[in-house]
């Protein structure tokens, strides 16, 4: 991508922790930031209310008279046809016109929404790990675990802009039930906070700071702690067979992992490429490489005002 004087595009980056906006320029290069913690157990006009203090500090700027466009991952599911977003993990929010309310608070600028991790893959194939690779799964596993797909080149939405949710992927046919209404999915075993439950239910005890989080269980395992290192073993499973799965449908040379979870390390990669062997058997799937994402946590925000510029042929991009 080359960048046209003038053209940037605002970004936002919504899951269940926080609402992330920026001003993004064509270099991927982050202007202006905004955020807030997302208020997820409110209702849906109050986590609006926090969106829209995110982008009232874009608009505030003095560079926002440059903005051509806005670029939106979300978590998901979402529907980008409709412009519709129904996040797992922000009750208060079904079928919400996420799309028509940005539209308003940005005087009618084009809006491209995208599931978070959709988003991340455009970031990553744009700039990171999958750069340079013509078929590639990217995953964030983090809260939840999302996903997205680059095909032939391009980044591949779907017509809702959910392709490559590889989280809601079941797994485990008859496993515990997954808040999105299916059993055994990707996201119930491997996010995060499963990572954490598990171990808990497992015998696993935090520290003196009385940290539960899965950030402390890879601590505790790296420290070798039998427990700790199972719950990541069984999240890498999980991932794993999610991934040969992908593979086995569209061919994928390369699977990128990046969130907080991936932050582990090889206490979550070792074992996953080990499994991975197991699952992703036959000859077109069995030379994956799993890779670590190279953006950090600017990767939704690069990614949606990317997926944007793709979309809308800005940048030098040809329109999707």
């Amino acid at each position: 991508m080359h960048t046209v004087p003038g053209d940037l595009v605002a970004a936002l980056d919504i899951g269940g922790t926080k609402i992330a906006g920026a001003l993004v320029d064509g270099g991927g290069r982050l202007l202006v930031r905004a955020r807030r913690a997302t208020p997820a157990g409110e209702d849906g006009a109050t986590v609006m209310a926090a969106v829209a203090a995110v982008l009232g500090e874009l608009t505030a700027s003095a560079d926002w008279s440059r903005v051509r466009a806005v670029g939106i991952g979300s978590a998901g599911p979402v529907d980008a046809a409709a412009g519709t977003v129904s996040p797992v993990n922000v009750p208060g929010w079904r079928a919400f016109p996420l799309v028509a309310e940005v539209a308003g608070r940005t005087d009618g600028l084009p809006v491209v929404l995208v599931g978070d991790g959709v988003a991340m893959t455009a970031a990553e194939h744009w700039q990171g790990a999958a750069r340079g690779r013509a078929n590639a799964l990217c995953m964030v596993v983090s809260t939840g675990v999302g996903g997205g797909l680059v095909l032939d080149g391009r980044l591949h939405t779907g017509p809702t802009g959910n392709a490559g949710h590889i989280g809601h992927i079941s797994v485990d046919l008859d496993g515990d039930p997954c808040p999105c209404g299916a059993r055994g999915c990707v996201e119930r075993i491997a996010s995060g906070p499963n990572i954490a439950r598990r171990a808990r239910e497992a015998g696993w005890r935090p520290g003196p700071d009385g940290d539960t989080s899965a950030a402390a269980v890879a601590a505790a395992a790296h420290a070798g702690d039998a427990v700790a290192l199972a719950s990541f073993a069984r999240a890498a499973q999980a991932l794993a067979a999610g991934i040969a799965a992908t593979a086995a449908l569209v061919e994928i040379e390369a699977a990128v992992l990046g969130g907080g979870v991936a932050g582990a390390g090889e206490v979550l990669f070792a074992p996953l490429r080990q499994r991975l062997r197991d699952y992703a058997t036959l000859s077109f799937a069995s030379g994956i490489e799993v890779l670590p994402a190279r953006l950090g946590p600017d990767a939704g925000l690069v990614g949606a005002a990317a997926a944007a510029a793709q979309h809308l042929g800005l940048w030098g991009t040809a329109r999707a």
